[in-house]
């Protein structure tokens, strides 16, 4: 399959303190009011694939191939994108302005059974291309999220969450597919807006989400 090349060209550094302090300030999508992390706990955490719990049941092969080249571009710059500290603003050759790379996200939630869960909200290409390097991430873990505001899907179930993810090889997601299991029909009523305090969250643009 065809990949969307670009290089890299620079990195700015931003350190946890400004992550956090810019978490703090992200709004939801359809409501500016509402900051859902303006009160959590908010830490950088290294946790494995045992505690950690998607929502989404597929990844795109795209942006798998994507997080691979950027993380390989930053590695020969000494950035590990699955031990990042802060975050990263990255520019590429590509036409537009910096995109901001962030550590995975990952909110902590109570569910209707008692369980409790770490849901990955952002970040799911580069978690599953760890995953499969048998690595151990570095995320920003966010506990103490208001009750109004949960994750707008439930996680996968079962005792292997990861091994109901699959890959979709053409990049295209058929209209019958179930991407998620969302907890109210307005689904975006629930969305978390990075863009509101980050800058191009996802990587150059076509690229998908990294």
């Amino acid at each position: 399959m065809p990949q969307d090349r670009f290089n890299i060209i620079k990195v700015e550094t931003h350190p946890k303190t400004e992550l956090i302090e810019k978490l703090r300030q992200v709004t939801m999508l359809k409501d500016r009011a509402v900051r859902p992390y303006a009160e959590c706990r908010i830490a950088l955490e290294r946790l494995p694939f045992t505690e950690l719990r998607p929502a989404q049941r597929y990844v795109l092969l795209g942006g798998l191939l994507k997080a691979k080249l950027i993380a390989d571009q930053l590695r020969d710059l000494g950035h590990d994108t699955m031990e990042l500290d802060g975050y990263l603003s990255i520019w590429t050759d590509k036409e537009g302005g910096p995109f901001d790379l962030l550590p995975p996200m990952v909110e902590t939630h109570r569910e209707a059974n008692g369980f409790v869960n770490n849901i990955v909200c952002d970040g799911m290409h580069r978690l599953y291309a760890a995953r499969m390097e048998w690595r151990v991430p570095t995320v920003v873990r966010v506990q103490g999220l208001p009750e109004a505001c949960p994750y707008y899907a439930y996680p996968l179930p079962g005792p292997e969450p990861w091994e109901s993810v699959g890959i979709l090889t053409d990049d295209s997601i058929p209209g019958d597919y179930l991407k998620k299991w969302h907890r109210i029909q307005d689904n975006k009523l629930l969305y978390r807006d990075f863009e509101s305090a980050f800058r191009n969250v996802g990587g150059p643009r076509g690229g998908g989400a990294a």
